[in-house]
């Protein structure tokens, strides 16, 4: 297995500076020192150390790069995103072949019923509030008791719901295509107005869609965002006119006799109701608030919020009310606390501002939403990997469970992450569950696969989360894979939410991937 890739913030190459910044030859506030100590078994009489792991290894001899079996990259690749989106399509274009061979008449009535009925889906699955009841549901009723197996899918399931997404918006596109080249070869029966809202309707959601690809999403964050948002509003208003008046005309006498009380009671509108509930509702929780931000190196800006959360939960900031927000894991000691912290790795334009222009107030959504760290109560025991910046997503977990082991890769980071980080580590993470791997001090990159193999068996850990960069996460899931470990990585539509002008070395489609565990359900 090849080390892992290190991005800028984590190499500390990329230098911004900031007027903020206290000057290194002075005197600092020392950052606490974090001790790692070699993992305690859960079996009683057997002694365990971690001898490569406790003092820096040897140089290790370079070896050929380790080929991933094609098995191991076809499960990791059609993943549960990619199967919740081939069952979607699949199911949606039979349906619309039916449509066209004149073989299902609910179809060629209620046409605007389908293309609504998957809209309200795509955007339901993707509004905070309805991911909060679904992840609330799934840690109260299925937390340890249930079989691994069912677990570990409810965890796959939860964080692959973008496959739902993409379909049905996929699938809602094709359905409205499919009815205004119905009406166009039937256009002596509808009015003009019926004929061109439909085609700006089309129109709209077409950019809307293509916004959202993998490629655009990626490696035009920004471009992205705004399309995606804006594009989607518009479509929303024109999807509102589009139902009303092809409901409230009358094919019969071609007037639009069918008004008020007819056009409440189709289908289509309640559709249209509920869809513009699911998109207005996360925007009646943004909040202009107070922020404190701390700058403990030119790489990394730490930014303090008034009450404590829960843990794995993320926060979208922005220094606009509808425009940029950017997605971060939110540090929290839990519900009880005065705070909560996010750590911003400086990358893009957005978080260079953030150091060089630390704003006193800042646009944030007042309910979070959750992440794949927020299914860790599902499980006995676990281990939480991340590296760099990745912590801001991973450290929640490990300070809220003590049954979370927490490895940190990285380089210098007590420096880079200052003491406000060091300490919440120190004071609520004891030595038997932490593995701190500073770069600098252990002289090169850690042995990733050997290290985690060895604490999944000796801390008996039943899943393991990564937070990583691509490469990062790559390699570890593969490994996981082959190892038989179960492993859930990143989720890149969340990731690079947080570095929005960085552009990953290859755009990933499907983000997160599971490695089910070897062992059987049973196990």
């Amino acid at each position: 297995m090849s080390a892992l890739a290190y991005n800028d913030a984590e190499k500390g190459t990329l230098e911004v500076h900031s007027p903020q910044l206290t000057d290194p030859t002075k005197d600092e506030k020392k950052a606490v020192d974090i001790e790692v100590f070699a993992v305690q078994s859960l079996e009683k009489d057997v002694p365990v150390t971690l001898p490569d792991v406790a003092k820096p290894p040897p140089a290790p001899a370079k070896s050929a790069k380790k080929s991933t079996p094609l098995w191991v990259l076809w499960v990791i690749w059609y993943n549960a995103y990619r199967r919740f989106f081939t069952v979607v399509f699949v199911v949606n274009f039979i349906g619309i072949g039916f449509a066209i061979a004149g073989k299902w008449p609910y179809a060629a009535r209620y046409p605007g019923a389908l293309v609504l009925g998957n809209l309200n889906v795509a955007i339901l699955v993707r509004n905070e509030i309805f991911g909060r009841c679904l992840y609330l549901f799934v840690n109260t009723f299925f937390a340890k008791w249930t079989h691994l197996w069912f677990r570990l899918a409810c965890t796959s399931t939860l964080q692959h719901l973008g496959g739902i997404h993409s379909g049905c918006a996929i699938s809602g596109v094709a359905w409205i295509v499919l009815m205004v080249v119905h009406q166009f070869k039937m256009k002596y029966m509808f009015n003009d107005s019926i004929l061109a809202f439909g085609v700006i309707t089309s129109v709209m959601l077409f950019v809307t869609l293509c916004a959202g690809l993998p490629w655009v999403r990626n490696t035009h964050h920004n471009a992205f965002e705004l399309n995606h948002r804006f594009f989607g509003w518009t479509s929303l208003c024109m999807t509102w006119v589009y139902t009303i008046v092809t409901n409230a005309y009358d094919t019969a006498d071609g007037k639009f006799d069918h008004v008020g009380r007819y056009v409440v009671q189709q289908q289509a509108f309640w559709y249209t109701v509920g869809m513009s509930i699911f998109i207005v509702l996360p925007w009646m929780c943004t909040r202009h608030v107070d922020v404190d931000v701390e700058l403990p190196s030119p790489k990394v800006a730490v930014l303090r919020f008034e009450r404590g959360m829960q843990q794995g939960l993320l926060a979208r900031i922005s220094r606009s009310a509808v425009k940029e927000y950017h997605a971060f894991g939110i540090i929290s000691e839990g519900t009880h606390a005065k705070h909560h912290y996010l750590i911003c790795g400086v990358q893009g334009d957005f978080t260079k501002g953030l150091v060089n222009d630390p704003p006193k107030k800042i646009w944030t959504r007042e309910l979070k939403f959750a992440g794949v760290s927020n299914t860790s109560t599902l499980y006995k025991r676990g281990i939480r990997i991340c590296t760099g910046t990745g912590l801001g997503a991973a450290l929640s977990t490990c300070i809220q469970s003590p049954y979370w082991y927490l490895i940190w890769i990285g380089s210098d980071q007590e420096k880079t992450f200052g003491p406000t980080i060091s300490g919440l580590i120190h004071r609520h993470i004891g030595p038997e569950r932490l593995l701190l791997w500073d770069s600098k001090v252990r002289g090169g990159r850690p042995p990733t696969m050997k290290i985690l193999k060895e604490v999944y068996d000796q801390w008996q850990a039943e899943v393991v989360f990564i937070t990583s960069n691509y490469v990062g996460n790559f390699e570890i899931q593969h490994g996981c894979k082959e190892a038989g470990i179960p492993a859930f990585g990143t989720l890149w539509d969340f990731a690079w939410d947080s570095v929005s002008d960085a552009r990953p070395p290859t755009p990933c489609f499907s983000s997160l991937c599971i490695q089910h565990n070897a062992k059987g359900p049973g196990s």
